[in-house]
């Protein structure tokens, strides 16, 4: 069958999709740890067995609660600096007067990343540490079925009231006698989100007809994603707060008894970052206070010191205590003791041996060598200690030896629950080991056939025959497919975890089989002819010599040099700096390029002038794909030389690639990115705050004229005039929504979600685009018309322009207008009087696409998703627009700039037919090679220390940015009608 580059590049990609797929589902396996609910109770173990004969202890049940009513406060994203700090002590008086002169204890909660709201819930009600894969489902949550602490309160017959966010909803259903869900996603919605939380609370204070009574507060995490965390509208949200933990508080005192008391929990599930994002692991996202508030604690004297550092997933063992329930199964957690410091000692020696025995037994199921354990060790000492103090309790010692061993036995608990809790939280992840060797064999088998196919597929023809059914290999792909699937057999019966390649069907996984088959046959005849090739005799050595401009180098040193880093955790953090030092070398080649073709050309000999423009790493007898005829190419390029060097278009090509640098120098001082260096202040942080409003303002609006101008040039009349209006509604939703303000406009404006100046925009977003689609589908069906082709692609962008500009904050604009800009000056002033080929214009605009991801203030870490775009002109949250939304504002860059390789390379087709071909193909092996690199690294670094604050993040986006690629390739495809038609004629 012959096959186009683009069409092979697509398919090639569609597979790969595939097999990334299969690797991340095996890589962040649904948890399979979890113990079924109805086993979770019973077996309480009974106090220790005190040595000597007749000696048995009278407490065998789990203890009675402690607190009679406990209300949990969780405010979303609220950072430790937010009530310990200068904040609190502004706009959280009354929770700071707790804090140090009342009857409360304070820490410093650690989560683990990721840190969002859902994983969060499922960490602080089940004390355990939920998988890196509850990023993605944290969309849309489906019921949580490990034990945990709400279905033991329910099962012990405790009634309870929620109201907040909707996620409690879909984790505990029919667990809540009383409950009003809040939607989490809308993050315009400041107020009402948590008005609708707060107006339940008078009636339900004065109730008595509830045991444990949740409030989930989202307006807090609004502001930090759409203002960041040093909003005034922060202040004003704290105040709120405060006045709400006050009212709760002197409540819950004047109603309570002297001998059974009420508790208040403060806590937040993750904090915010600088920007005001959260899902990563800096200091400000995952350390949240948490209070303790009750009048069965002490008042607290002397000094304040600060709070003690304790684990999020240790909330969950302290509440199953104090609520008299047992220790959900799967806790990792160990027991806050102040809370219970209170108690006698044997009250607390019954405590922590509960939570003992609960680790303890976790790790029998998950180790197969649990007795060698040191944490066990310890437990077992501590056991046996414990059993020696019951022995001289129950024979009446009321010594101060008693109290002595008991402060002793305690400590040893205390030692003994953390060392077992950090061998478990060790082994959380449980890796689908066949699934990710499935997925990663299928990545590794269409980059070597990429690799393999690149002389035929960078061809003048740009296609190549596959072969569906050789003879030669016909016999080795069903006993391929046989060996396979005997393998597949004898795992999945000899397996004892669970793997989610066996869980499918037989024909599914059959078909995996052959396609592993398939392609390992189409391998082995692409090496093959290769071998038969490379043995034929040379017809002419002159033209077949391998030349390299250094422009070629630079690529192929540039991408092995990036896809190396990929194995070192801080180049991963760091990322940005690499993609910023290629390009910026990039730039200073293609100065020295541009230097030569204006001073040093007709120095050249003829034939390097026509060599340097060969494609890297291509067969001899491919060679010259983007060049017509030796003696035409000398002549047109010495005309076209001699004109371009007239004027003052030969000053401005000399000084294209120093703009370019400067214009990426500004790009950089915009937003602070990665790790290292996020902390320190940037021109955005600048930009953003309350007091320069008037600068940002101005800054917007030059920015939208020029992002006009410089899209406006190559489109029709009728569109000319959507951008204008586009762009006046995008700056009119921006000052609708408090970001920027208009000239006229005095004083403080009412801020609204501008739901009708945002969909005003996709108005004209949709119209631009379908005048664009309309010109393409007649180019493509009724005629092949370049010139038509050309305009609806351009009409497309300036829709994609379009709807970039409305969704990024107003701070980024610029990013687009350096985009633009660029482009523009890339395109007249050094691409077309250089005359690279399709395989280097793609490269450049697949490193420029990467560097401007992070110019955007992207990072690899999920904290730097902007949430806030998928809900742009939505009343509420709707799955599918707020993914598209978001996904389309994160890879802004490298979408924007692979459109623009569309356009450039469509307007190409006269020079070279199969310029769009080429392009789809490179583009796909681009992909293709740092993602299949990226997954063999993160198999073997899989045990590493910063495997899930690191590299799992990057993994995440290496799998959407596979995806998306695949889709732009499949519109490469689609565009690529004009050498389709050539072929078949």
């Amino acid at each position: 069958m012959r096959l186009r580059s683009g069409v092979f590049a697509s398919s090639c990609l569609l597979v790969q999709v595939l097999g990334v797929a299969l690797f991340l589902r095996g890589f962040f396996p649904v948890p399979v740890r979890s113990l079924p609910r109805r086993e979770a109770r019973g077996g309480f173990p009974a106090e220790p067995a005190p040595p000597g004969p007749g000696m048995v202890s009278n407490w065998t049940e789990i203890p009675p609660p402690l607190f009679k009513k406990v209300v949990i406060v969780l405010i979303d994203a609220l950072r430790d600096d937010f009530v310990f700090g200068s904040k609190g002590e502004q706009f959280m008086p009354y929770t700071k007067q707790v804090i140090e002169k009342g009857t409360s204890y304070s820490f410093v909660a650690e989560a683990k990343p990721p840190t969002v709201t859902m994983p969060r819930i499922k960490a602080l009600m089940t004390g355990s540490i939920p998988g890196f894969i509850d990023v993605i489902v944290n969309l849309n949550s489906p019921a949580l079925l490990d034990d945990n602490l709400i279905w033991q309160a329910k099962t012990a017959g405790k009634r309870i009231i929620f109201y907040g966010d909707d996620t409690w909803v879909k984790l505990f259903p029919k667990h809540f006698v009383e409950y009003d869900g809040t939607t989490s996603f809308f993050v315009s919605d400041f107020t009402e989100v948590d008005d609708n939380v707060t107006r339940h609370l008078d009636r339900v204070l004065k109730r008595e007809d509830w045991d444990l009574l949740i409030l989930h507060y989202l307006g807090l995490d609004h502001i930090g994603h759409v203002t960041g965390p040093n909003s005034p509208l922060v202040g004003t949200k704290l105040r709120e707060m405060d006045n709400i933990l006050k009212k709760i508080h002197i409540s819950l005192l004047s109603k309570e008894e002297a001998s059974f008391p009420n508790l208040l929990v403060v806590c937040g599930d993750h904090g915010m970052s600088e920007t005001g994002s959260h899902g990563g692991s800096s200091a400000g996202e995952v350390h949240t206070p948490l209070l303790f508030i009750s009048s069965a604690f002490e008042k607290r004297s002397g000094p304040l010191t600060h709070p003690e550092l304790v684990q999020q997933t240790d909330l969950a063992s302290t509440l199953a205590v104090g609520l008299g329930l047992p220790i959900s199964r799967n806790s990792v957690g160990n027991l806050i003791l102040p809370v219970v410091g209170g108690k006698t000692m044997r009250e607390q020696l019954r405590f922590v041996h509960l939570n003992g025995f609960q680790l303890s037994r976790l790790l029998q199921e998950n180790t197969p060598a649990y007795e060698k354990d040191p944490g066990y060790e310890h437990f077992k000492i501590a056991e046996k200690s414990h059993a020696n103090w019951i022995k001289l309790y129950l024979e009446g010692n009321n010594s101060e030896i008693l109290l002595n061993l008991g402060k002793k036995v305690l400590k040893q608990y205390l030692e003994a629950l953390r060392t077992l809790s950090s061998s478990l939280s060790k082994q959380v992840a449980q890796y689908d080991m066949y699934s990710m060797m499935v997925g990663t064999v299928i990545i590794m088998e269409v980059l070597l056939l990429l690799l393999l196919s690149i002389p035929k597929a960078l061809s003048s023809r740009a296609e190549f025959e596959v072969p569906l059914s050789p003879p030669l290999f016909s016999l080795l792909f069903y006993l391929v497919c046989l060996m396979l699937c005997a393998v597949h057999v004898i795992v999945c019966t000899s397996s004892e975890s669970l793997c989610y390649f066996c869980s499918m069907s037989w024909f599914t996984a059959v078909g995996v089989m052959m396609l592993i088959s398939a392609l390992m046959c189409g391998i082995l005849s692409a090496m093959a002819k290769i071998f038969d090739n490379s043995r034929l005799p040379v017809k002419n050595p002159v033209l077949s010599s391998s030349s390299w401009s250094e422009i070629d180098v630079l690529i192929l040193a540039g991408t092995v040099g990036h896809v190396s880093s990929l194995g070192a955790s801080s180049f991963v953090e760091e990322e940005h700096q690499t993609w910023y030092f290629l390009i910026n070398t990039l730039s200073l080649v293609l100065c020295q390029e541009l230097c030569k073709n204006n001073f040093l050309l007709k120095e050249y000999d003829p034939q390097h002038s026509t060599t340097v423009k060969q494609n890297f790493g291509e067969a001899s007898e491919y060679k010259n794909i983007d060049i017509p005829a030796a003696d035409n190419s000398k002549l047109g390029k010495t005309t076209t030389s001699d004109e371009f060097s007239r004027g003052s278009d030969k000053w401005l090509s000399l000084a294209s690639p120093w703009i370019i640098l400067i214009c990426c120098r500004l790009l950089r001082s915009l937003n602070q990115t990665g790790v290292q260096w996020a902390h320190r202040p940037d021109f955005g942080h600048w930009l953003t705050s309350s007091e320069h409003k008037s600068e940002l303002s101005f800054l917007a609006a030059v920015s939208l004229l020029m992002i006009f101008f410089l899209v406006q040039r190559r489109c029709s009349l009728v569109s000319k005039i959507a951008m204008a209006l586009g762009l006046l509604g995008v700056y009119s939703y921006r000052a609708a929504i408090g970001n920027v303000i208009f000239p006229w406009q005095h004083g403080s404006k009412d801020i609204s979600k501008g739901i009708t100046e945002a969909r005003f925009v996709y108005i004209f977003v949709l119209g631009i685009v379908f005048s664009g689609t309309k010109d393409l589908l007649k180019s493509q069906v009724i005629s092949s018309d370049s010139g038509m082709k050309s305009t609806g692609l351009r009409e497309v962008y300036s829709g994609l322009v379009l709807l970039a500009a409305l969704l990024f904050r107003p701070h980024n604009l610029p990013v687009l207008v350096f985009c633009l800009l660029i482009q523009t000056m890339m395109t007249k002033y050094i691409w077309r009087p250089l005359k690279f080929n399709a395989a280097q214009i793609t490269i450049m605009h697949y490193w420029f696409g990467q560097a401007f991801f992070y110019f955007q203030g992207n990072s690899n870490g999920i904290a730097t998703v902007d949430v806030s775009a998928g809900f742009v002109g939505l009343e509420s949250y709707v799955e599918i627009p707020a993914i598209f939304l978001t996904a389309f504002a994160t890879y802004a860059g490298p979408l924007l700039w692979a459109f623009h390789l569309l356009c450039y390379l469509s307007s190409e087709v006269s020079r070279n037919s199969a310029a769009v071909g080429h392009g789809c193909f490179c583009y796909a092996l681009m992909r293709s090679l740092p993602v299949a690199v990226y997954i063999v690294l993160v198999t073997g670094l899989r045990y590493h220390l910063f495997i899930w604050s690191v590299f799992s993040p990057k993994l995440l986006y290496e799998g959407v940015h596979v995806f998306i690629t695949a889709a732009i390739c499949l519109f490469f495809t689609a565009m690529d009608h004009n050498h389709s038609h050539k072929v078949q004629d």
